[in-house]
């Protein structure tokens, strides 16, 4: 109870907590606007070497963590093209901040959210979009106000599971971003610490506010699924 009361210890305990629901809500809405646009185009067409971009696509899910952080300290890193630009634009690097940590959220939460999209939008009737079309209505019209609608029980799980997938990331976030307290270190990191230096106190308290967070999530995807 005393540790409760500490203001040090509760934002040692707080901090992680914080930025991780920061960094899955970000990431979770540039997924989810990405996905579901991605996945709109992908249902409805076909082209050549369309199996190798989805496949591209839907890697980070069967990677192994560390070797998408890997691939991100590549594209990213100092010296890199991509990372020179950001360097230039922003005047630091972003490698070891924890818009790194969003941009690992994002890579690793996509596939789902980009299958769930895909998914739901096969299953519309295309009936339905034609006699939209048939009444003079344009394409952004029938996205928007037709086949989100109806694919919308697909896309509300696949963002929540994205959301869940972004909050729990770990290895690509551990060697891209790093662990910084206070600035890059989010709960799964912060356990993975904590354990390591023998803090198993601390160390359970992250452990059962992930699994209540995690809990919370999944059982709101149930409930919109009956």
């Amino acid at each position: 109870m005393d540790l409760l009361l500490n203001k040090d210890f509760m934002q040692e305990f707080l901090s992680p907590i914080w930025l991780s629901i920061k960094i899955a809500t970000i990431s979770g809405v540039i997924v989810i606007l990405i996905g579901t646009l991605i996945g709109r185009i992908l249902a409805r067409r076909s082209f050549k070497g369309k199996s190798i971009l989805e496949t591209t696509l839907m890697l980070p899910m069967v990677l192994p963590p560390t070797v998408v952080g890997f691939f991100l300290i590549v594209i990213f890193g100092k010296n890199s093209m991509a990372g020179k630009a950001i360097e230039w634009l922003f005047k630091q690097p972003i490698i070891f901040t924890w818009w790194a940590a969003v941009i690992a959220s994002i890579v690793v939460a996509f596939p789902l959210m980009y299958q769930s999209a895909k998914s739901g939008f096969q299953g519309i009737n295309l009936d339905i979009e034609e006699a939209a079309r048939v009444d003079g209505a344009n394409e952004w019209r029938i996205f928007l106000f037709i086949s989100i609608p109806l694919a919308s029980k697909a896309l509300i799980s696949g963002s929540i599971l994205s959301f869940a997938r972004a909050l729990g990331e770990f290895g690509a976030t551990l060697m891209f971003a790093g662990n910084i307290p206070g600035k890059t270190q989010t709960i799964p990191t912060a356990i993975y610490i904590a354990i390591d230096s023998g803090n198993m106190k601390m160390a359970w308290m992250w452990v059962i506010s992930i699994v209540i967070l995690s809990f919370l999530i999944l059982l709101t995807v149930r409930v919109k699924q009956e």
